[in-house]
């Protein structure tokens, strides 16, 4: 178990005046079989005419407010203390075979296995296609059971694909992606949605944090953070199991939730509608800290 506090600061500066905006924001972390979120604070400068929580069509807790005041900047700063634990999730070998996943879908059995059936079909930023699917199968064995197999194509993965910041936008295709064999986070969790919907397995983007650590002898720098994303898996019978493309692994404690979807389009951290403005910068700040505890 560990325990962390997280802050995530997003700041906008606006050319020109906005009038008035309203925004969403997916930076609330809850509560699930991996973590309990034990505190959660969103403040908005300039302050908002009218804010709340809610839960969104995927069960996300999300943040809406409306600054209706003249701004040139928006701020806003969530801040939460969340405590993670570990998920058994027993043996991997008892999980079906992929190449088993498709027809087992089709003698639906549970609600849990209707619910998984969204997460077959395209969406915004993923597309199903045989060039994904037979990226899958070259990076994966069918006849292996899915949770196993998942696990040996995400370390595939790690050691085939180059992080690179710059290298991608959100608007870079999955084809050159695939082909370049760069990105970031973003990149790989939606290039892995795609060659396992592609091979009939439901999957779903998870958008959250991860704790960080410097080099050796450094010290961690303030707000070098950041979001980060990976995919979950749903395997009938045992349910959804999460898995990190970027770091070739499955997840451990130092992993925290804030929201999941179809892909990235559900879960940005902030999107709204603004009045105004006309050009914008946009800086990101992310802490996850640890919180030692004295024995």
């Amino acid at each position: 178990m560990a325990d962390y506090q997280v802050r995530h600061v997003t700041r906008y500066s606006y050319q020109e005046e906005v009038s008035h905006c309203h925004n969403l924001a997916h930076m609330c972390p809850g509560s699930n079989r991996h973590q309990d979120c034990n505190d959660l604070k969103l403040h908005v400068f300039p302050g908002p005419s009218v804010s709340g929580y809610r839960k969104d069509y995927f069960g996300n807790l999300v943040y809406s407010f409306s600054v209706e005041d003249a701004h040139t900047a928006l701020e806003i700063i969530s801040e939460s203390k969340v405590s993670t634990h570990p998920i058994d999730y027993g043996n991997l070998n008892h999980s079906p075979k992929v190449s088993e996943i498709p027809m087992l879908l089709k003698s639906l059995q549970s609600k849990e296995d209707m619910d998984a059936l969204e997460y077959l079909s395209d969406s915004t930023f993923v597309a199903r296609s045989p060039v994904f699917e037979n990226f899958g199968l070259e990076m994966m064995d069918p006849e292996k059971p899915v949770l196993e197999a998942v696990r040996d194509y995400t370390l595939r993965f790690y050691n085939t694909f180059e992080f690179k910041v710059g290298a991608t936008t959100i608007h870079t295709p999955l084809t050159q992606v695939l082909k370049n064999r760069k990105g970031v986070c973003q990149d790989f969790t939606h290039l892995s949605i795609a060659a396992l919907r592609s091979m009939g397995i439901p999957c779903r983007y998870v958008s959250g944090y991860i704790e960080t650590f410097p080099p050796p002898g450094q010290t961690k720098l303030q707000g070098s953070d950041a979001s980060h994303a990976w995919f979950s898996v749903y395997s009938p019978g045992i349910g959804w199991v999460d898995y990190d493309p970027t770091n070739g692994k499955m997840l451990s404690e130092e992993y925290i939730f804030t929201s999941i979807g179809r892909d990235f389009a559900d879960v940005s951290p902030l999107k709204g509608i603004l009045f105004g403005g006309g050009k914008h910068k946009l800086k990101v700040e992310v802490d996850v800290i640890r919180q030692w505890h004295n024995s």
